[in-house]
């Protein structure tokens, strides 16, 4: 039983600190200095703690066997809970045949703030719709845009930061003055 609840212990601790070393990356990608620090501090005390019962049981393979398990299921897990999260914002930009005012209009009905912009590409003159979401509004975005225009070329990129703008303006909605 005491080998039983090694094998565990090693398993969960892998799998718990390289998830959290998922969500550490992102921090440190979105900028978010302090979250990340906290999220290393505990990551690193969980690793310590699976590597030193691996180690001091180097002659058992399933010790090795199960931090490996762990490794791999942290990073699906890490990936999984950094989808649900959904943290940070998109930048997309729309490229349509359609009508780029009824389509800004409608995307404006949707709740995105819109800016179109005017370009040239192999077929001539072109409309760019750019659009600045929350990562967690991507599936509402794409249905959006799939509804009305599913021939559309879309390109969709991180942005690390944003400042004013509608976007900030609608993030302020919710947010009630005392």
């Amino acid at each position: 039983m005491e080998a039983i609840l090694g094998y565990l212990f090693i398993f969960m601790a892998r799998c718990t600190d390289v998830s959290m070393a998922t969500i550490r990356t992102i921090m440190v990608v979105r900028g978010k200095k302090l979250q990340a620090a906290m999220i290393g501090f505990v990551e690193i005390i969980i690793y310590i703690l699976a590597i030193n019962k691996v180690l001091s049981g180097m002659d058992n393979m399933l010790n090795v066997f199960f931090y490996a398990s762990g490794f791999a299921t942290g990073n699906y897990v890490g990936v999984l809970i950094e989808e649900k999260m959904a943290i940070g914002t998109l930048i997309a930009q729309i490229i349509t045949k359609k009508d780029i005012d009824k389509f800004s209009s409608y995307l404006r009905e949707k709740g995105f703030g819109v800016t179109v912009t005017e370009g040239h590409g192999k077929e001539g003159r072109i409309s760019i719709l750019n659009v600045v979401l929350n990562r967690k509004d991507i599936r509402n975005f794409e249905v959006c845009v799939d509804k009305y225009d599913k021939d559309a070329f879309i390109t969709i990129m991180d942005a690390r930061n944003i400042k004013g703008g509608y976007f900030k303006k609608r993030q302020g909605l919710g947010i009630k003055k005392k």
